[in-house]
């Protein structure tokens, strides 16, 4: 192999450079991931898209396949075994020592690196108290709520002093109210965290908060990264788009009208010639019983509601027909349009309301 072969070549400076190839059977994962020392990148796609996988080849408890290859801190890892990795990871059940108590499952780490007893458990302690958790010394998991043992899971992969935090949907397993207050203080320990962490989840509000950058995998390859405001303004994929909740189509731009690949056309304030993408949130999404004659709206289409459900304080609309669309809606407003599946609407948009931007 030669010195620019892209497997062989150390890459120069700090942080992670990763190309994750992982075959099996007829699924390819092929993702690129680069980060500097204390970014904070989030792995965002559906189930299946490859999320978990690419988690799993950084912890090296997945081989990668030829073509991969995986640096960090300028030292080769991939042919390094899991457990000589400086790789902290935190599951998505914790995996906390049932028989250990908080204290003796932070210590493990540093114990398996060689740390003598006292000193490990003199530095879990530390952890414990920056974990707001010093009076669980001696509590086993079992005994400790669900935000208490992500903290102290978080404590344990910390502990080790990783150079890589590897987070698996940690905070899939709290409910709403633990979730927001641990998410809060997640966000505060990643931003004092000075090595590199991936995080893997669905959750967009987690990715948004936790995240400097996202990476969204769909069918094991990148289809968008960048910014969690980049990515909220201009989805590129219809999964994305459902993520940040907008509706999103693509069509051909010339001037202010943009026609649909397969649809009409719809006005927008943009003036753009060639492919575009076209995006609106179903709260712009004006709906009528009647054609309205009244309407400045410049977009009207003739539609069909599939089917309502609560979306937090308001009601989401499906809407079938000559734009099949999202809109949301009060419940006062839907129960005086009378709305249910089946009802014919008329529905708008304003042109000011929409967002166009090249494909």
């Amino acid at each position: 192999m030669t010195e620019t072969d892209p497997v062989t070549a150390a890459p120069s400076g700090k942080g992670l450079d990763a190309r994750l190839v992982v075959r099996r059977g007829s699924f390819r994962l092929d993702v690129e991931l680069s980060a500097a020392p204390g970014d904070v990148v989030a792995l965002l796609g559906p189930n299946g898209a490859g999320k978990t996988t690419a988690l799993r080849a950084l912890a090296g408890l997945t081989p990668l396949s030829e073509g991969g290859r995986l640096w960090l801190d300028g030292v080769r890892l991939d042919r390094t075994p899991p457990e000589s990795r400086p790789v902290g990871v935190v599951f998505q059940d914790y995996l906390l020592f049932p028989h250990l108590s908080a204290l003796d499952n932070i210590a493990f780490g540093p114990r398996c690196r060689g740390v003598p007893k006292a000193e490990a458990r003199t530095q879990a302690a530390a952890w414990l108290e920056r974990m707001g958790l010093a009076e669980f010394a001696g509590t086993r998991p079992r005994r400790l709520s669900g935000g208490q043992a992500q903290r102290v899971a978080v404590a344990r992969a910390l502990a080790t002093r990783p150079r890589l935090l590897l987070l698996d949907e940690p905070l899939a397993a709290l409910d709403a109210r633990t979730r927001l207050d641990v998410r809060a203080q997640l966000r505060h320990h990643l931003a004092d965290f000075e090595a590199v962490a991936v995080l893997v989840t669905h959750d967009p509000l987690d990715a948004m908060v936790l995240a400097d950058r996202l990476v969204v995998v769909e069918d094991g390859r990148v289809v968008q990264e960048g910014g969690p405001s980049d990515i909220a303004r201009g989805p590129r994929t219809d999964y994305i788009a459902q993520l940040v909740g907008l509706n999103l189509y693509r069509g051909e731009a010339e001037g202010h009208t943009v026609r649909l690949e397969a649809g009409p056309a719809i006005t927008t304030t943009e003036r753009l010639d060639g492919p575009v993408f076209v995006a609106f949130p179903p709260g712009a999404v004006t709906l009528h019983r009647d054609r309205p004659s009244g309407s400045s709206a410049r977009n009207l289409w003739q539609c069909r509601v599939a089917g309502l459900e609560t979306h937090g304080d308001q009601i989401r609309v499906d809407l079938t027909g000559e734009l099949p669309l999202a809109a949301d809606l009060t419940t006062v407003a839907t129960a005086e349009l009378g709305l249910r599946p089946g009802s014919s609407v008329w529905a708008t948009v304003k042109a000011a309301q929409t967002h166009a931007y090249p494909a």
